[in-house]
C-alpha cells in the first residue's frame, strides 16, 4: 500500500509539470512590413494572445523546430543573416493554480533573408481576382535605377525606365498566378550594374469559388429526410457582403434563398445542385449537379414481332 501511494504521488507530480494546451491560438504579426529583406536589414515580429482576461503571458519563439532564447512579446532581428531565413512561430505560456498552460502555436510567418543585390517584394497574402497587385523591385543600398524589368515564369511582363521601383498589375485574373522575378539596372560612378532577383510566388484567389454540393442521406430517419450542404470559399475582405444559398432538384428550386449553406429536404432520388450568390458584388456560382439514389430511366419499348 505504501509503495502504491508513493507511485500515485509521483505520477501526480509528473503530470503537474506537463503544460496544458488551451483552446485558443497565438497570433504572430510581421510588423516591419515585407517578409523578403536584404541581409543586414532588420525584421520585427510581434506575438499576441486573444485573452479577454489580459493575463500575464510569457512568450516562446520558434524558428522551425528550434526554440529561440527570446521570451518577450516582440522579436527583433537586427543585422539579419541569410541563415535566419525560415518559418517563425510564437506561443504563450503562463502559470495558473492548476499548473502551467500553453496556447496553441501560431500560424507561421515566413521570413526570407536574401544575400544578393536585387529582391522582388510581393504581398504576403493571396490577392483577389479583379484587384491590383503591387510589387517592388529593390536594389541593395537603393541606388538610382535606370531600368527595371518584371518577369512571370521567366517571361517578360513589363519594362519601365526611371527611378520608381514599383510595378502595378491591374484587374487581376487567375492567369496572373505564378512566380515573379525582376531585373534591375543601375549606375555607380559611371559604371552600369545589372542583377536579377530570386523568384517570388504570387497567389491569386477568386472572391467566390465554384460551390461543391455534399449530400448526407438519412439525416432524419423518422421523417426520411436528407441534408444538402453547399461548400464554397468566400474570400471577400471584411466587412464582407452577405451571401445567399439556393438548392435545386431537377433544376427546380427547393424553397427560398437562405443565409445558411445547408438545407434539409425529403430524401428522394434525383439530380441535386446548389448556387451561391452575393447580390451586392454581382457574383453567382453554381455547383455541378450530383445524382442521389437510383434514377429511373424510361426504357424504349421493344417492337412486337408479327
Amino acid at each position: 500500500l505504501f509503495s502504491l501511494s508513493v507511485f500515485s504521488a509521483l505520477s501526480q507530480i509528473v503530470v503537474s509539470h506537463v503544460p496544458t494546451e488551451t483552446s485558443f491560438r497565438a497570433n504572430i504579426e510581421l510588423v516591419s512590413g515585407h517578409s523578403r529583406i536584404f541581409s543586414g536589414e532588420r525584421a520585427h515580429l510581434r506575438c499576441s494572445i486573444p485573452d479577454v482576461h489580459r493575463s500575464n503571458w510569457t512568450y516562446l519563439w520558434f524558428r522551425g523546430s528550434e526554440e529561440l532564447s527570446q521570451t518577450g512579446q516582440e522579436l527583433n532581428l537586427l543585422n539579419t543573416k541569410v541563415q535566419e531565413s525560415g518559418k517563425y512561430y510564437c506561443q504563450g505560456t503562463r502559470n495558473t493554480k492548476v499548473g502551467k498552460i500553453r496556447t496553441q502555436q501560431s500560424v507561421p510567418v515566413e521570413l526570407k533573408v536574401d544575400g544578393g543585390w536585387v529582391i522582388l517584394q510581393v504581398p504576403q497574402h493571396p490577392q483577389l481576382v479583379g484587384s491590383t497587385l503591387e510589387v517592388t523591385c529593390r536594389v541593395r543600398g537603393n541606388p538610382r535605377l535606370e531600368e527595371i524589368i518584371l518577369y512571370k515564369d521567366g517571361v517578360e511582363v513589363m519594362r519601365q525606365n526611371g527611378h520608381e521601383p514599383d510595378f502595378y498589375l491591374t484587374n487581376l485574373s487567375l492567369e496572373d498566378l505564378g512566380v515573379y522575378s525582376c531585373r534591375a539596372s543601375w549606375d555607380v560612378r559611371g559604371r552600369t550594374h545589372s542583377a536579377i532577383s530570386a523568384g517570388a510566388h504570387v497567389q491569386i484567389l477568386e472572391v467566390l469559388s465554384q460551390p461543391i454540393l455534399k449530400i448526407i442521406p438519412n439525416y432524419d430517419t423518422q421523417l426520411k429526410r436528407m441534408k444538402l450542404i453547399c461548400h464554397v470559399q468566400y474570400n471577400a475582405p471584411a466587412p464582407a457582403p452577405p451571401i445567399d444559398f439556393y438548392f435545386y432538384k431537377n433544376n427546380r428550386r427547393l424553397g427560398p434563398a437562405t443565409s445558411d449553406n445547408y438545407n434539409v429536404v425529403k430524401q428522394t432520388p434525383g439530380p441535386y445542385s446548389c448556387k451561391a450568390r452575393v447580390p451586392q458584388l454581382g457574383l453567382s456560382k453554381s455547383s455541378e449537379p450530383k445524382n442521389f439514389g437510383q434514377i429511373r430511366v424510361a426504357q424504349p419499348q421493344r417492337p412486337s414481332h408479327l
